[in-house]
């Protein structure tokens, strides 16, 4: 067994220190006893010492990963005051005293904060002069004499010298302070050892002007040096005047030679050189690489179908989850269900007023549409397809029992009359405003409506199957424009003019922030998957959020030219698409990958033309096929169209 501590100079066993001196107790029970060593020395070893009666003190299990100790890092609230204990190896959380100690340390004051560094000092020795000394003792001999030790030490200097092994220190070149500033850059130069050193530029080489001879057509003309006489010095061209001589003899001296000579030294003096770094760089590259559209397919390119029968603009429309019926909403007053495949209008349930907005319900087990329209909800049947579903749908709306307390409600659930019940009308939910927006929950018994009440309630959720119905907040977070559950969480997405706020309806708190960064949001979609969502507004910006990267736009797509009116997920194809007033819907591909490291890919893929813009107004809404990679769209002209 190894020895349990170690024993100092003076016999007594050395104890073990704190990792901050001065922070933990002297009076804490220490029960480490290998003495002050390192404890690197334990580092391949499961123990880290040993405690009083030699036992082994095991290091404690440390089984989390990075991503464990970052959530615990995120989540714990004590994690920056807590440290490891090197001698046991157990986290300690450090109090508000040991706290306030360190922090004087780091900042460079005293540990303890009653010390005063600048207290009066006590003068020992006073400043007046007294009669006897402060000590009679005799001086000593050596006072008196040489030092030995001195005289020894001049010798052995002075014999190191006389046989060269201390040599003097040899005296200083006189090295000139200048150097010539225009050197070659050879590498024994100064300058050639500058690396940002940028060499002078050379002077042109003579031209045929320049010669002692020059060709005839150089020479100037009477006309020619009367016209170069009345210019200014700086404006003449070439700055000399081109002359002919006989020979190289016959030349006379340069008159201008020491003054051009001065002012190339001034230029190459006072004209600050820059060195500029080419890079060359292909055009290609600056570009991302996107994949090529045909290698994303399948995406809805061409025109298949238009169904007519809207005699006004169609605000809305709505896919069922089968995929085989869909139904519109228009200002004319109707609502509208059609057969997907053949266009052919099977019902038409006139309302009295225009229709805001329809939501079919997204549980297959359920037939089951809600229609917004004024200040009022329809709840309908529309009785298409399996008449087993239709009569579950109706046995479920009818089962429903009074409570015998009589609850308090925002709203209120009116059945439908017995004229209303052939039409396929089955409730109505009144509210005390104009209601703009409905949607479902995912499972389908939940659903959400909108109200036009700045500054009031705004938003309501209610349960069909209790026939019950809540404001989920007290303060409403501005003016609302549309609001989205959460695929597979408890979260509600509410949106208004500049911001998404995701609630947590379990801990009934805000979880997110999500700042837009456009003026007006219009409409917003969420993603299959739950981790990303897309928003369309009214000043032609599409802002793609990632929830887990930030709650600042992942990209902001500026494809239309005038306001979005609506946004949509396809629930199969990593498809989105967006639809505009200019009367286009731009469809792009959009992947979420499973790793959370590699971002979203983004790609545009088509421009789908075929409503007519009218009223200033184009394409309202669009809704995605739930199984194939279709695209309904409704317009202001009045149709609704469909894209394979």
């Amino acid at each position: 067994m190894a020895p349990r501590f170690p024993w100092n100079s003076l016999g007594f066993p050395a104890l073990p220190l704190t990792p901050f001196p001065g922070v933990f107790s002297r009076s804490q029970d220490i029960r480490n006893t290998v003495g002050n060593i390192p404890m690197e020395w334990y580092r391949d070893f499961p123990h880290v010492g040993y405690d009083l009666d030699g036992r082994r003190i095991f290091k404690p299990l440390r089984t989390k990963d990075e991503l464990d100790l970052f959530l615990e890092k995120m989540e714990n609230p004590e994690y920056w005051r807590t440290v490891q204990d090197a001698q046991t190896g157990a986290d300690v959380r450090l109090s508000d005293e040991q706290l306030e100690l360190v922090r004087r340390l780091q900042r460079g004051h005293f540990g303890d904060a009653n010390f005063d560094p600048y207290q009066p000092s006590v003068d020992f020795f006073s400043h007046e002069v007294r009669i006897h000394p402060v000590t009679n003792r005799p001086a000593d001999k050596r006072s008196f004499i040489p030092s030995l030790v001195e005289k020894e030490k001049v010798s052995k200097l002075v014999h190191a010298i006389k046989m060269g092994w201390i040599q003097p220190r040899k005296p200083k070149e006189n090295v000139p302070t200048f150097y010539d500033l225009w050197a070659r850059e050879d590498p024994n130069s100064i300058l050639g050892r500058h690396k940002m050193h940028v060499p002078a530029p050379k002077i042109p080489l003579p031209g045929h002007a320049e010669s002692y001879n020059p060709p005839p057509e150089f020479l100037l003309s009477p006309e020619e040096e009367l016209a170069r006489e009345q210019q200014e010095p700086w404006e003449r061209r070439p700055s000399f005047l081109p002359r002919s001589f006989r020979s190289l003899r016959a030349v006379p001296a340069y008159p201008r030679f020491v003054h051009e000579r001065f002012e190339r030294c001034l230029d190459l003096y006072l004209c600050p050189r820059q060195r500029r770094m080419r890079v060359n760089v292909d055009p290609e590259d600056l570009i991302p690489k996107l994949p090529k559209p045909r290698d994303l397919q399948p995406f809805p390119t061409t025109q298949a179908l238009v169904y007519r029968g809207h005699s006004s603009l169609v605000r809305t429309l709505s896919v069922s989850p089968s995929g085989q019926w869909l139904v519109s909403g228009s200002d004319d007053g109707t609502l509208r269900f059609w057969e997907v495949g053949s266009a052919r209008c099977l019902r038409t349930v006139p309302v009295g007023s225009a229709v805001r907005s329809v939501a079919w319900n997204p549980n297959p087990n359920i037939c089951l549409v809600a229609a917004a329209l004024e200040d009022q909800v329809l709840l309908l049947n529309p009785g298409l397809g399996d008449r087993l579903l239709v009569a579950a749908t109706d046995q479920l709306l009818d089962s429903w029992e009074a409570p015998q307390e009589q609850r308090i409600q925002p709203v209120q659930w009116i059945p439908a009359g017995p004229e209303e019940r052939p039409q396929g009308i089955r409730l109505r939910v009144q509210h005390d405003k104009p209601v703009t927006q409905v949607t479902w929950h995912a499972k389908g018994d939940y659903w959400a409506s909108v109200l036009r009440n700045p500054g009031g309630r705004q938003v309501l959720i209610h349960q069909s199957s209790r026939r019950w119905s809540q404001d989920p907040f007290r303060k409403s977070p501005g003016m609302i424009q549309c609001v989205r559950f959460h695929p597979s969480r408890p979260y509600f997405l509410v949106a208004s003019q500049r911001s998404v706020r995701v609630y947590n309806l379990l801990r009934r708190e805000l979880a997110k922030k999500l700042q837009s960064n456009c003026r007006w949001i219009s409409s917003m979609a969420v993603h299959p998957a739950g981790d990303n969502v897309i928003c369309g507004s009214y000043d032609s910006k599409l802002a793609w959020f990632d929830l887990d990267l930030s709650t600042r736009p992942y990209r902001l797509l500026r494809h239309h030219r005038r306001a979005l009116r609506a946004v949509s997920f396809h629930r199969r194809y990593p498809l989105f698409a967006s639809a505009s007033d200019d009367g286009t819907v731009i469809v792009c591909h959009g992947m979420v990958y499973n790793d959370l490291l590699q971002n979203a890919l983004l790609v545009p893929l088509k421009v789908l033309k075929g409503h007519a813009p009218a009223l200033d107004l184009g394409v309202l809404d669009v809704a995605f096929h739930p199984q194939q990679p279709w695209l309904f769209s409704s317009g202001a002209d009045g149709t609704v169209r469909l894209y394979t």
